[in-house]
């Protein structure tokens, strides 16, 4: 097979995921009552919101006299607020959330792209627009955003631990991150930074294997990361427990301190738990719902 054929298999493959991916999103989006999202409002933007009576301080280069002609009022055309309405996703994609325990449970790069673009779904239905950290995809509305969307998770990166993404965060909008955080803590210390500088406000979601919070490993055991690039034998697991889970409540306490810090929501989700369950965590914390 030519290089040519060969890449145009990979592609119709990997397209071939993404309806998939978008309908299972739509579906666990469907399970979450939308209701009016809170943030809507008026100012200064390209997009058409309401019109409104004229009031006092209004002056008459803001009336939209074509539809006053039609009353014997007069309306202001108003626009809606753009910066307040963008909310910016970062999904891991690095190897380390290539990882399930089980074939009975989904990979937690599964489950986080799969609650990313159901957040998605909710967002855009609700007006909002939705795009990723980096400025690789502006917010935007529509259908076409959410397959642009189901595009961008379904990749995959080389990195063990990935790192989050705080460029082109505009300020006062709003974020979800969605990753295990197993990694390095200082790029996420320096991405909260970033945008509690520029007012942006999130919420952080962190996706662990049941065996990664259990850690029920015995004996002669071998630890490989996924992308196999770090590896670690011991004779004696059991030993490393104590260990182990004692670093992990230091590294949990740590993300959430640091998102109390900064504004921002913190939730451990499991791949073993219900994944409505988390999107109804997601949605009522952006909404400024209880924790």
């Amino acid at each position: 097979m030519s290089d040519a054929l060969a890449l145009r298999a990979r592609a119709e493959a990997e397209a071939g995921a993404l309806p998939p991916l978008l309908a299972r999103a739509d579906q666990l989006a469907g399970t979450v009552l939308l209701g009016s999202h809170g943030r809507r409002r008026a100012g200064m933007g390209d997009d058409f919101w309401q019109y409104r009576p004229m009031v006092a301080g209004d002056t008459a280069r803001m009336v939209d006299w074509r539809r006053s002609a039609r009353s014997d009022e007069r309306f202001v055309r108003e626009r809606e607020w753009q910066v307040a309405q963008s909310v910016l996703m970062w999904v891991d994609q690095a190897a380390s959330m290539r990882f399930a325990s089980s074939p009975d449970l989904p990979e937690k790069a599964d489950r986080a792209r799969l609650l990313a673009l159901a957040v998605a779904v909710l967002l855009v239905r609700g007006g909002e627009r939705v795009g990723l950290t980096g400025g690789e995809l502006p917010p935007r509305r529509g259908e076409v955003q959410l397959m642009r969307l189901a595009e961008a998770f379904s990749r995959e990166a080389i990195e063990d631990y990935g790192a989050p993404e705080a460029r082109a965060m505009l300020p006062q909008s709003s974020a979800v991150f969605l990753s295990d955080f197993l990694g390095d803590p200082a790029p996420v210390e320096a991405a909260l930074g970033k945008a509690a500088d520029r007012g942006v406000r999130g919420v952080m979601l962190q996706v662990l294997d049941p065996a990664e919070e259990a850690f029920p490993f015995r004996g002669r055991t071998i630890f490989e990361s996924v992308g196999r690039s770090l590896a670690h034998e011991t004779l004696k697991a059991d030993d490393l427990r104590a260990r182990y889970l004692e670093r992990l409540a230091e590294r949990k306490a740590h993300l959430a301190a640091l998102c109390e810090a900064t504004g921002w929501r913190y939730q451990c989700h499991h791949t073993d738990q219900s994944a409505q369950s988390a999107l109804l965590w997601l949605w009522q914390g952006m909404d400024g719902g209880p924790e």
